[in-house]
């Protein structure tokens, strides 16, 4: 096994691009063992500082081991969307590894005895170590999906305003006016008036009558007020549209048998 001087990823992640030139970054992901197990996450990687390809995979098993950190060569992985997959890693076979420390450089003797850990005793070291270091090919299958956008149009506008509408009132009024009245009595024991000529003088009573008469005038009053204003009210209304998705197909060609990982893949 040659040595080689390994970085982590997350020192080199912004100097060399990586996502930029096709390299996955697993760091964050949920790390699950055997049976699917969860084990507890990738929290950094040792890659080739030139090409930033990964070699090893720095996993936080405190799911099994409270914080401890091991290096497990990125062959043994399988990545999947939901998170990092170490199909045939063993809770012993972790607890056989070496602990791994921030900064640290992992020695070729550890490397070794790690090697013998993970190494299963019907597996030849060349067969081993060519299948640890090999990168996990990852087939990216494509599903379309409806993407809505909202944008505001002018439905329609209301003025208000307002206008004289006229109608007819009556009204009664009680008026009182003056009349005349004029009583007249018949004198039995009249007395002659001496000295007095028929004809002689002329006497006038004059009485003024007085009324009443109606004023009509018009007020205005304040009988409704009315606030013009606007709200938002929000409709449900459905869309169709036809979309598709790219689905594994596999071609046999001659007696294969498919493993059961890619049977799994079939939907």
């Amino acid at each position: 096994m040659t040595q080689i001087n390994l970085v982590r990823m997350s020192d080199i992640d912004s100097q060399l691009d990586l996502s930029s030139g096709g390299v996955y970054n697993p760091l964050g992901n949920t790390a699950y063992g055997a049976g699917g197990e969860k084990v507890g996450s990738i929290r950094d990687a040792l890659v080739d500082p030139q090409s930033g390809a990964i070699q090893y995979l720095i996993v936080d098993v405190g799911g099994w081991f409270s914080s401890k950190h091991v290096l497990v060569p990125v062959g043994q992985v399988r990545f999947a969307e939901d998170g990092a997959y170490f199909d045939t890693l063993t809770k012993d076979q972790v607890r056989g590894l070496s602990e791994y420390h921030e900064g640290q450089t992992y020695a070729h003797e550890n490397q070794l005895a790690d090697e013998r850990v993970l190494r299963a005793a019907d597996v030849d070291e060349t067969t081993y170590r060519q299948q640890a270091f090999q990168t996990p090919d990852t087939l990216k299958l494509l599903e379309e999906r409806l993407t809505v956008n909202k944008e505001r149009f002018v439905t329609g506008s209301v003025e208000v305003s307002k206008r004289v509408e006229t109608r007819e009132e009556q009204v009664n009024v009680d008026l009182d006016r003056e009349e005349v009245v004029i009583e007249r009595r018949v004198v039995t024991d009249a007395q002659p008036v001496v000295g007095a000529v028929l004809g002689a003088t002329t006497e006038t009573v004059r009485v003024d009558l007085e009324a009443e008469r109606a004023d009509v005038s018009k007020q205005a009053y304040v009988t409704e007020e009315v606030s013009v204003g606007k709200r938002e009210v929000t409709e449900t209304q459905r869309f169709t549209e036809t979309v598709g998705k790219e689905v594994l197909e596999v071609n046999k060609t001659g007696e294969v048998d498919l493993d059961a990982d890619t049977d799994s893949l079939k939907r």
